[in-house]
């Protein structure tokens, strides 16, 4: 459990607009914290996007105290399927229910159990170079402990859902698209996670070099 894949920028991006892409599947459904992304300074300043428990919440601490959260009222307790997570981060938009969106399989989650949406123009723990970007855990620890694919960062960019996945003319169900967005920008990553002896390798335009702590499990159960 105790396995994560990390990086601390070199250079500052955009901590006011970024979005984040994950596919993944939940093979612990207990009550505990599992974190899908998160960037701390310590256990009291972060943001995270993690589950509590059946929750879904995509948050922002500031000296031990939420200054930004949406958490869910749906529950997540399906440990069978593979799932699609979009959160948009975006403090300079002057709508404010417009400056922090989660998408679940291409739909936007409307229904909150808590919404706080940050100040205009506040700056998130995300994309400093004072902070590490961890994938799987919150300062090294509440780790995820389940299967992720394609996951993508985009720094100074508010995306749609359907950059990263689309309905299946067919089917009518939300599926993947594996290519990587085309413009990252300053510390934006694409770890596609399909290269079984290099799970963290960075397939976006940027290239760059993540640490792995622990040891990753290669699978062959993908969304595709």
């Amino acid at each position: 459990m105790a396995t994560y894949i990390s990086r601390t920028p070199a250079g500052a991006g955009d901590r006011r607009k970024w979005t984040f892409s994950c596919w993944f599947k939940l093979t612990d459904t207990s009550t505990g914290s599992r974190t899908l992304f998160a960037s701390p300074s310590d256990g009291s300043n972060y943001n995270q996007i993690w589950f509590s428990g059946n929750d879904f919440r995509f948050d922002q601490q500031t000296s031990g105290s939420p200054v930004a959260s949406l958490v869910t009222d749906r529950k997540f307790r399906d440990p069978g399927a593979w799932m699609h997570i979009v959160c948009v981060w975006d403090s300079d938009n002057a709508t404010p229910g417009d400056r922090m969106k989660l998408y679940v399989n291409g739909v936007e989650e409307t229904s909150f159990s808590t919404d706080t949406n940050p100040a205009q123009y506040l700056d998130s723990y995300v994309n400093s170079t004072s902070y590490p970007m961890e994938i799987g855990a919150m300062n090294a620890g509440e780790y995820f402990n389940g299967n992720m694919s394609h996951v993508q960062f985009v720094n100074a960019a508010a995306l749609a859902p359907t950059e990263f996945g689309e309905v299946d003319s067919t089917s009518g169900i939300w599926k993947i698209k594996t290519s990587a967005y085309a413009t990252p920008g300053t510390n934006g990553f694409f770890l596609k996670m399909e290269d079984r002896t290099n799970l963290d390798l960075d397939s976006s335009s940027n290239a760059y070099t993540f640490t792995t702590t622990g040891t990753l499990t290669p699978t062959y159960d993908n969304p595709s």
